[in-house]
C-alpha cells in the first residue's frame, strides 16, 4: 500500500528543502517516518544540523499525563538537549527558545483536529516565538485524522481564549498545522515554510493515509479516539467521567449516579452514526477513580454521518437535565493544564459560555452547533494547502 508522504519524509530526503544554521526541532513520539525512524535521528542521519529537540504538552518521550510535561535533559538517542515548552508562553517561552542558540524552529508533530488539543497552541506560540526573536519557522506537514472536508462547532471568542484556544477556530476545523500555521501567520508575521505532504487529499481519513498511527498523547490511543474527542472533550469540563483512567478514554462516558436511562436516552436521540451502550467501567485514575461508575460506551458505526460536536453537546445536556443535583460545571481544568482565573473549564473548551447557559437554562442548546461545512466556510485567512 502506498502512503502519504510526510513534511518529515521530504525533508529526510532532502535536506535542501530547509536549510538553516542552527535548528531547534519540536517533536514527540508522533514524530516517525513511516518506518518508525524517529524525525530527530532521520534528519540527524540526513545531515540537518538540529542543536535543540522541544517537547510540548505530555512531554517530547509522551510519558506525562494530561497538564504535565516532562524532564529536561540530553536525549540518550541524539545527544542534543531537551526544553520542555509546556506551560511557558511570552516572555518565558521566548527566554527558554533564545537560550537554546537555534536559529530555525521546525515543527513536527502530530495533531488530532480539534481546537482544544494543546499541540495546535504550543505550534502557534512558538511562531509569535520566533517572530519576535527574528528566527525563521518551519512545518512538516502531517495528515488531519478526521480529513480535511468538514468543520463542526461554533469559532471560539476572545473573552474565552485560553491555551486550549488562542484563536478563533470551529471546534472540529478541518486544518492540517500547515494550515493553520499559514491562518495564524496572517496575524503573527513569522518567517514560516511549510513542507507540505505530498499525496494527501482532504477526503482522506486516518487509515486512507498508509501511516502508522502512533499515539499523540496518553489519552488518545488509536483513531477512533480521535473521531470522537470533538465532542466528548467538552465532558472533561464537568463533574462526568470522560473514561481517563480507562483503555477507551473519550468512548467510555460515564458517572457514578448515572443509570441505564442515560444509554437509552442518548439512544432515544437518534444522533447520526453512532449508538451508546450501557456499560459500567472503573477508573484507574482520574475523576471518580476506583469507583465503580455506570455509563455508556460511544459506538461509531457510520463515521461519514457521525458529528461529533452535536453528539457531545447531546451528551451534556442530557446529563445536565436528567441528574440536576449531582451534574456540575468545572471552574478549574480537572486534566490539570493549569486555567487560571476560575473560569468555567467548559466555557474554554466550547469558546463561549453560550452552551453552559443555554444547559443550564433548561433549553435544548443542539441548536448552537451548527451544520458541518467545509473549511472554506469558516477560513478568515491563509489559504488551503490541499485539494
Amino acid at each position: 500500500m502506498s502512503h502519504v508522504r510526510t513534511g518529515a519524509e521530504r525533508l529526510a530526503n532532502d535536506p535542501d528543502l530547509l536549510r538553516g544554521g542552527r535548528i531547534g526541532l519540536v517533536t514527540n513520539p508522533t514524530g516517525v517516518l513511516p518506518d518508525l525512524t524517529p524525525t530527530a535521528a532521520a534528519l540527524q542521519a540526513a545531515g540537518v544540523p538540529l542543536a535543540a529537540l522541544f517537547g510540548p504538552e505530555h512531554g517530547i518521550r509522551g510519558t506525562a499525563q494530561a497538564g504535565f510535561g516532562e524532564d529536561t535533559g540530553r536525549d540518550p538517542a541524539t545527544g542534543l538537549p531537551v526544553l520542555d515548552t509546556y506551560g511557558r508562553s511570552g516572555e518565558a517561552l521566548d527566554a527558554l527558545v533564545a537560550a537554546s542558540g537555534v536559529d530555525t524552529l521546525v515543527f513536527d508533530i502530530a495533531d488530532v483536529g480539534t481546537r482544544f488539543y494543546t499541540f495546535v497552541w504550543t505550534m502557534h506560540d512558538l511562531m509569535a516565538s520566533a517572530a519576535r526573536l527574528g528566527l525563521r519557522f518551519a512545518v512538516l506537514d502531517r495528515p488531519n485524522p478526521l480529513g480535511g472536508t468538514r468543520a463542526e462547532g461554533p469559532a471560539l471568542e476572545p473573552s474565552c481564549a485560553s491555551f486550549v484556544g488562542r484563536a478563533p477556530l470551529p471546534v472540529r476545523h478541518g486544518l492540517t498545522l500547515g494550515e493553520l500555521a499559514l491562518l495564524f501567520n496572517e496575524s503573527i508575521g513569522a518567517d514560516l515554510t511549510v513542507v507540505v505532504m505530498e499525496g494527501w487529499r482532504r477526503s482522506m481519513r486516518f487509515a486512507d493515509t498508509g501511516l502508522p498511527w502512533i499515539m499523540p498523547s496518553v489519552n488518545m490511543p488509536t483513531p477512533d479516539t480521535a473521531l470522537v474527542y470533538p465532542g466528548t472533550g467538552l465532558v472533561e469540563g464537568t463533574s462526568a467521567s470522560e473514561g481517563r483512567g480507562t483503555t477507551r478514554p473519550f468512548e467510555l462516558i460515564g458517572a457514578p449516579w448515572l443509570d441505564g436511562g442515560f444509554a437509552a436516552g442518548l439512544n432515544g436521540l437518534g444522533l447520526p452514526g453512532v449508538r451508546f451502550r450501557d456499560t459500567w467501567y472503573t477508573p484507574a485514575f482520574h475523576k471518580h477513580a476506583g469507583a465503580a461508575v455506570r455509563g455508556v460506551q460511544v459506538h461509531v458505526h457510520d463515521a461519514e454521518a457521525f458529528q461529533p460536536v452535536l453528539t457531545g453537546v447531546s451528551i451534556l445536556h442530557l446529563l445536565r437535565s436528567r441528574w440536576p443535583e449531582q451534574f456540575a460545571w468545572t471552574t478549574a481544568d480537572p486534566a490539570g493544564t493549569g486555567v487560571e482565573g476560575g473560569r468555567h473549564f467548559i466555557d474554554l473548551l466550547w469558546g463561549s459560555p453560550s452552551l453552559r447557559e443555554r444547559t443550564d437554562a433548561g433549553d435544548d442548546p443542539r441548536d448552537l452547533c451548527p451544520s458541518p461545512c467545509h473549511p472554506e466556510a469558516w477560513l478568515y485567512g491563509g489559504k488551503l494547502l490541499y485539494p
